[in-house]
């Protein structure tokens, strides 16, 4: 069986240093080419470079851009399955829960995943990676907690992405109360985690930890 690897993101691109490092050389399998899943919206282009940056200072130069709709194409989901990374952007968390989580897309990520081809999500698509997709009121137009199914690359904990800069921890309490779930991490700004076979492994950054007994 192959290590799985997941990095989770608290905030917007660049990667850190020492994460976007490990990333890249997880990807570089087969000369390595790296998905980029998003929104599409204007000025797109330009916000790539700062998704490349890290990377390609780090050998990983071949991207590819896959736009994500409600119903991804064949050609869509065969340019995933031929890539040896993936990183989902940030945005919209519905949206991107919408255009992933329930497509054929949802699928594919997975088996990539179990696989060894390592994910990255970035905010919103960190906050969709766990099984528990936990929406705080500040990131949903609805104003309250949204408890939705995610991806399941990751199923013992709950994830809260900008914790600082959107006041999370009372939120990311909740979170936890009405999962059931013992372990939360709060993910600042500039921070990601590197979880490696779903067990924290590496942090860069400031990284809230909450365990209840």
């Amino acid at each position: 069986m192959k290590d799985r690897h997941l990095f989770l993101f608290g905030g917007s691109p660049p990667f850190g240093k020492i994460l976007g490092r490990k990333f890249a050389n997880l990807s570089l399998n087969d000369n390595g080419k790296v998905a980029i899943l998003f929104i599409e919206k204007d000025g797109w282009e330009d916000y790539m470079k700062k998704y490349k940056s890290v990377l390609e200072e780090n050998g990983l130069v071949q991207v590819t851009y896959l736009p994500l709709s409600s119903k991804p194409s064949k050609s869509t989901i065969e340019e995933l399955i031929s890539c040896t990374g993936i990183i989902i952007c940030g945005g919209e968390t519905e949206l991107y829960h919408n255009y992933i989580v329930e497509t054929l897309m949802a699928k594919h990520i997975r088996e990539m995943y179990e696989q060894g081809v390592p994910v990255s999500g970035f905010s919103a698509g960190a906050l969709i990676c766990p099984k528990n997709c936990v929406i705080p009121p500040i990131d949903n137009t609805e104003n309250k907690h949204l408890f939705l199914n995610g991806l399941g690359l990751i199923k013992n904990c709950c994830i809260s992405v900008h914790f600082t800069k959107w006041d999370e921890e009372e939120n990311l309490k909740t979170a936890l109360a009405r999962t059931q779930l013992s372990i939360g991490y709060g993910i600042d700004d500039e921070a990601g985690i590197y979880f490696k076979n779903e067990t924290l492994s590496l942090t860069e950054g400031k990284i809230i930890n909450f365990v209840i007994d």
